[in-house]
């Protein structure tokens, strides 16, 4: 689809059914969720164990093929958990599974298709145990690439950019660049540039929505019910 064909009315309408899903089949599931979030096709969120807690401003973006999954489960008793602080922004298709306990602290983007774990989920000898668990912690502003690996007991240093593919075992230090497999530092950032995050997109919530709004009754001012329905059964080409 080239452009959005609905009706403005639709629009808000999808949208404030997406809000209720989400309010009513997902917040259940978490331990906490905070303010402001946005979950785009709520539906294809995946939740299993406890607890699971969400920061204000979150921004989940998942499609049907390439569902969110978030997971908590350990043979210890109150061992695993997952946090998520605010500002976060969770695309595509994130697994993200705990038994020791996953941090993700405030302002972090994690790209499509991520996976994150802080367990082995299987020893090498016995496989019927859960094998070797360490906390994950990912520190503030850091931007994961798409379907990098974050394995158990590791940390990502605030601001750190891990690269597209990457597969991290080792600690990774503040204000850099990592990227392989296994990670590796390949760059340091400018200590001398200042950091622009999620959190300022975030500093006026009300105005930026009602812009939003009023940016999307504009773009879709001229879809009529009629169209939206001649789309959906007879597109054409360039629709």
């Amino acid at each position: 689809m080239n452009r959005d064909h609905r009706p403005y009315f639709i629009k808000r309408a999808y949208l404030k059914f997406e809000k209720f899903y989400t309010n009513h089949f997902l917040r259940p599931h978490f331990e906490s969720l905070g303010r402001y979030f946005i979950f785009m096709r709520p539906w294809n969120v995946e939740i299993f164990g406890s607890p699971i807690e969400i920061g204000n401003y979150a921004t989940f973006i998942a499609s049907s093929d390439s569902k969110i999954r978030l997971s908590v489960w350990s043979d210890k008793k109150d061992a695993g958990s997952i946090k998520i602080g605010d500002f976060c922004m969770i695309c595509p298709g994130v697994r993200i599974g705990s038994s020791a306990g996953i941090l993700i602290d405030d302002s972090c983007m994690i790209a499509s298709n991520v996976y994150i774990t802080d367990s082995d989920w299987h020893d090498i000898y016995n496989r019927i145990d859960t094998g070797k668990t360490a906390p994950v912690r990912i520190e503030k502003n850091v931007w994961i690439g798409d379907s990098a690996i974050i394995c158990k007991g590791v940390t990502i240093g605030e601001n750190s950019i891990i690269g597209a593919g990457a597969v991290v075992v080792n600690q990774i230090p503040a204000n850099v660049i990592a990227a392989g497999n296994p990670a590796k530092v390949v760059k340091s950032l400018d200590s001398k540039e200042k950091f622009t995050t999620r959190a300022k997109w975030f500093a006026e919530p009300d105005k930026l929505f009602k812009e939003f709004n009023l940016w999307e009754k504009a773009v879709l001012k001229e879809n009529t019910l009629m169209h939206w329905l001649r789309y959906l059964l007879f597109p054409k080409k360039g629709d």
